[in-house]
């Protein structure tokens, strides 16, 4: 969506679309494939919010049912089902967007689903980073941990979170809004003009190594050394159950780099295009990565629920309490914690 997607290129602060350099029967069919593409995208757009929605509701019904928020662990991990819900419920507006090709939510939705959409990013990134360094710190130094492990820490590490992640939306902030296009269309992106008083290549360029620097290379260096020293420790202990308690974490965190790092470095690109005709090329790579990076979002919860064994049970659980007749064909342990084991028996006694 946005400029990069309708074809525009910088020249002396503001953009203009490069076909119109050439003629206008190439500029119309181009206008045409966009729509096209923007009506199909608008599609996936619903389907991943929906599907979003009942990931991360089913995710968040199982901390509700069967956990408390008496572990950090747990804490965090609703932050992030929270940051991830935050971040999706963006999708709706810009499916609108590029279904009709003109923003008509008007200026204040635009500044604000603008804000919403990186307020979700970049918790996201810091809760994953914070989730795997509490990892770190309850697998290395599981001794001394539970001194520093408490719900005060957690909740105090997580408002740190929301406000680092809401001072970086002061920029899209600012820059987000919304203006004319040809055909009496309305975009809502960044403003491609002058704004008095305010240095907007200064403000994008700082704005992106904010995002490279903190929410993309500090975030890998921390995880990959709190899963080597993981690694390291789970290893030459043999501590099985730690690993299987990592394993989750790790899957996360593989799963959101793969999907974030090819958006951020077609960003790193566009930055340097030498033409236009090469910033259109990287407007629609840069379409498909972040549509990646959406994805994640999607399947994320699939994780949290089949690949730790706890939420695998919870999830069974859930089922047999919703479905009495499943039973016989679901195995559930009742080992995982008193209050699961009470809420199973009342359910299939009654």
């Amino acid at each position: 969506y946005s400029p990069e997607f309708f074809g525009f290129c910088e020249n002396l602060n503001i953009f203009i679309p490069y076909v119109l350099l050439q003629n206008r029967s190439v500029l119309q069919r181009n206008r045409n494939l966009d729509n096209r593409l923007g009506a199909r995208l608008s599609v996936l757009y619903y389907f991943m919010f929906f599907l979003s929605l009942l990931g991360n509701g089913l995710v968040l019904l199982i901390i509700h049912r069967f956990e408390r928020l008496t572990t950090v662990t747990n804490i965090l991990l609703l932050n992030l089902v929270l940051s991830s819900l935050v971040f999706m419920s963006s999708l709706p507006f810009l499916a609108v967007y590029m279904q009709l090709s003109s923003w008509v939510f008007g200026r204040a939705m635009c500044k604000l689903v603008g804000s919403v959409y990186y307020l979700g990013f970049y918790s996201s990134v810091l809760f994953l980073t914070l989730l795997t360094f509490d990892r770190h710190l309850a697998v290395v130094y599981s001794l001394g941990a539970p001194r520093v492990r408490s719900r005060r820490y957690a909740a105090t590490a997580c408002g740190v979170v929301w406000l680092v992640s809401g001072l970086a939306c002061v920029r899209p902030m600012i820059l987000h809004t919304t203006f004319r296009y040809m055909d009496n269309k309305t975009l809502c992106d960044e403003y491609p003009g002058v704004i008095p008083e305010i240095d907007l290549v200064q403000l994008r360029t700082s704005g992106f190594y904010l995002q490279l620097l903190l929410f993309l290379i500090f975030p890998l260096v921390v995880i990959v050394y709190c899963y080597v020293r993981i690694a390291v420790t789970v290893f030459s202990s043999q501590l099985a159950a730690k690993f299987r308690t990592v394993r989750l974490i790790f899957v996360i965190v593989v799963l959101f780099f793969l999907s974030w790092t090819p958006f951020n470095v077609i960003m790193l690109l566009q930055d340097e295009a030498a033409s236009c005709e090469e910033e259109q090329r990287l407007g629609f790579a840069l379409q498909i990565t972040r549509n990646m990076a959406y994805l994640y979002f999607c399947i994320s919860p699939i994780f949290y629920t089949f690949v730790g064994k706890k939420f695998q049970n919870y999830f069974r659980l859930l089922l047999v309490q919703r479905y009495p007749g499943l039973k016989r064909y679901v195995s559930v342990s009742q080992s995982v914690n008193p209050e699961t084991s009470r809420g199973y028996s009342e359910t299939t006694t009654n």
